[in-house]
């Protein structure tokens, strides 16, 4: 069981998805807002080394963003 616990594991977190061209994105500089398709109720995605586990909501925890599991995600799913 120690060697499992060595392992390490690439999370990642999607919020949604936006689409637009290169030059758009280029342009952008700080404090640019990238409209996503999401609305603040929906699920995000979570991946381990990009693999599609679960979804999951956002939330605050204390001064930080956290993530709550809310399902995990069947092969059917995929």
């Amino acid at each position: 069981m120690s060697a499992v616990k060595r392992v390490q594991v690439d999370i990642s977190v999607v919020l949604g998805r936006a689409e637009m061209p290169i030059r758009q994105l280029l342009k952008m500089g700080r404090g640019a807002v990238i409209d996503l398709d999401a609305k603040h109720e929906d699920e995000c995605w979570i991946y381990a080394n990009g693999e599609l586990v679960a979804r999951g909501e956002i939330m605050m925890v204390g001064e930080k963003i956290g993530v709550s599991i809310t399902r995990m995600t069947s092969e059917a799913e995929l």
